[in-house]
């Protein structure tokens, strides 16, 4: 019984494991979110805090919050390239779903 055990737990954390993402391709690729970004350094810094015409980027992810007041969640900032707001255009019809991935990868590694 104890063996039967050990193999039914060694199956079960294989299981477990496939779904971490080994040998899945992750969400997003900083490199082309770069390219993405293009377009937004209009408006933003992605080297600095300092407000350009919207708020500089730099560590967006480690804030506490967004100048919206929200948490910069992957949604979150979703969100707000989709939806726009306070003079910045609403980018939901303007990438796709692919480049915004892109863009958040990016992001997150300013």
């Amino acid at each position: 019984m104890p063996r039967l055990t050990a193999i039914a737990c060694s199956i079960a954390l294989a299981a477990s494991t496939a779904d971490i993402g080994f040998g899945q391709d992750k969400k997003g690729d900083a490199e082309k979110g770069k390219e993405v970004f293009e377009q937004c350094s209009v408006c933003h810094n992605a080297d600095s805090t300092e407000k350009k015409m919207g708020p500089g980027l730099k560590g967006l992810f480690s804030r506490e919050k967004m100048a919206d007041g929200k948490k910069p969640t992957e949604a979150n900032v979703r969100t707000k390239v989709d939806e726009g707001g306070k003079g910045m255009p609403a980018y939901k019809d303007m990438l796709t779903d692919e480049e915004k991935d892109n863009l958040v990868a990016y992001l997150k590694t300013l």
